[in-house]
């Protein structure tokens, strides 16, 4: 192929552009959060159990709307809902940035949510939709790097505010991205259509979205009840899953359920969007488990842990140009040797290694292999399906991932509860953390080394 159809169109990285400046906000928002809810906790005379809210209310909000997004894109066109989305987002953080108390703050990262679980499925879908099949790699290793740069700059910005700012700064730094990214997108993201025939499968909507919120929910409880066997616990687990189950069985009887859940024939979808659960727990997983390791093992401050995962960000950073590789030879090489490195990366931890340097060299071998795996598993999710399916399969993907993400944190809160939280216990969690990955990369060799662009399922 000749070098000049190698390149992306410039057109196409100018939107990709203004998609990454918009898609940092809630990247960012989300670390600095994590990182001041102590602080919130303090000033707002809250107890432990209530300022977890602040992030809890967040991610049920962000779970809810995550299925209507595929149906939004469809009625209203990607850039309209692209648009209200960041709007939303900008709205929110300038309530929480403006609360007088924890309950008005909880409230308004509910607005904070929808606005972020609406975002990123549409900046999937924006993105696919320009970069084509044959160059979806290489565009998504671009639009991407708010995934990398938010956990890199989110612990240590927030560290920062905390230590010499008032918290309501960690709202208000979102202000000017936000604006920034709305002029932008005005100017710069192509009009496109809606169809009024899409219509709202309200009777679904009122299945999942409820159930994947007491999902998330149920899991998010499992740390502070020390294990799956509590009410708190069981109750909005069953529940969820009950609820989500009843959604399955209908989406799969009726003619444009919210999710089509048809796309998960195609074998290639499939197994990248089984992955893609995986990732979420890798990914989300080694954020909650990492900082308290260095926190709690290597009695470093919030700063300083933070400065020290920088590493695993700067090889997130070098695997964006594997996105061109998974174009040329397909999902499956990429996507396993990028797992194989990711356990190869959190064996030191695994093992209890002391050395500074050997554990800085880990995380740089672990951000790498995540990065690349990560955007292998996208070029094998979409190559196989027809732009009309990419609304659905973001909705999809996206559900996995949090869910992913969600189980994955649950689990390793317990194994680390369990052993009491001593050096042992970080070992023994991050030995079941390379275990998990190891298992993620033999399914990996179900995804097919070359992705042929058949014809879509729906």
């Amino acid at each position: 192929m000749p070098k000049t159809e190698e390149r992306l169109d410039p057109a196409v990285l100018k939107l990709a552009g203004i998609l990454v400046l918009g898609a940092l906000a809630p990247l960012l928002d989300s670390t600095i959060v994590s990182i001041a809810i102590h602080t919130l906790g303090h000033d707002l005379n809250a107890s432990t159990a209530t300022v977890q809210w602040v992030s809890t209310a967040y991610l049920l909000a962000l779970a809810m709307v995550v299925p209507v997004s595929g149906w939004a894109a469809e009625r209203f066109g990607a850039r309209q809902v692209w648009l209200g989305a960041l709007t939303l987002f900008l709205a929110g953080s300038l309530l929480c940035a403006l609360a007088r108390d924890i309950e008005s703050l909880i409230a308004f990262r509910v607005v904070q949510g929808v606005g972020g679980g609406l975002m990123l499925p549409v900046l999937q879908t924006l993105v696919i939709r320009a970069a084509g099949r044959e160059r979806l790699g290489r565009l998504m290793g671009v639009v991407s790097i708010p995934a990398v740069v938010g956990p890199i700059l989110g612990p240590v910005l927030g560290g920062l505010i905390v230590a010499h700012l008032s918290w309501h700064w960690i709202f208000y730094v979102n202000l000017p991205i936000c604006l920034l990214a709305i002029v932008l997108a005005l100017r710069g993201v192509p009009r496109d259509e809606g169809t009024r025939a899409a219509r709202l499968d309200l009777t679904g909507l009122a299945l999942v979205s409820p159930g994947l919120a007491a999902l998330i929910y149920g899991l998010a409880q499992v740390g502070d009840q020390g294990g799956f066997g509590h009410a708190r616990v069981l109750v909005p687990m069953t529940a969820g899953a009950l609820l989500v189950a009843a959604f399955v069985v209908r989406a799969l009887r009726v003619a444009h359920p919210l999710v089509d859940l048809r796309l998960f024939r195609v074998r290639s979808f499939g197994v990248a969007s089984a992955l893609t659960f995986t990732g979420g727990l890798t990914l989300f997983g080694g954020m909650f488990l990492l900082p308290l390791y260095y926190q709690q093992v290597r009695h470093e401050g919030v700063i300083d842990a933070g400065l020290l995962l920088v590493p695993q960000g700067v090889g997130a950073l070098l695997a964006r140009t594997t996105g061109s590789l998974s174009d040329r030879v397909g999902p499956r090489p990429v996507a396993v040797t990028g797992l194989l490195l990711t356990a190869l990366g959190t064996l030191p931890f695994a093992a209890g290694a002391d050395n500074g340097y050997l554990l800085g060299a880990a995380l740089l071998v672990r951000g790498f292999g995540m990065s690349a795996a990560n955007l292998a598993l996208l070029v094998g999710a979409f190559r196989d399906l027809a732009p009309a399916d990419v609304p659905h399969a973001s909705s999809a993907t996206r559900i996995l991932q949090q869910l992913g993400g969600s189980f994955g944190t649950a689990v390793l809160a317990v194994l680390l509860q369990y052993g009491g939280g001593t050096d042992t216990a970080f070992a023994h969690t991050f030995a079941w953390t390379t275990a998990f990955t190891v298992v993620a990369a033999a399914v990996g060799i179900c995804l097919p080394v070359r992705v042929a662009l058949a014809q879509p399922a729906s």
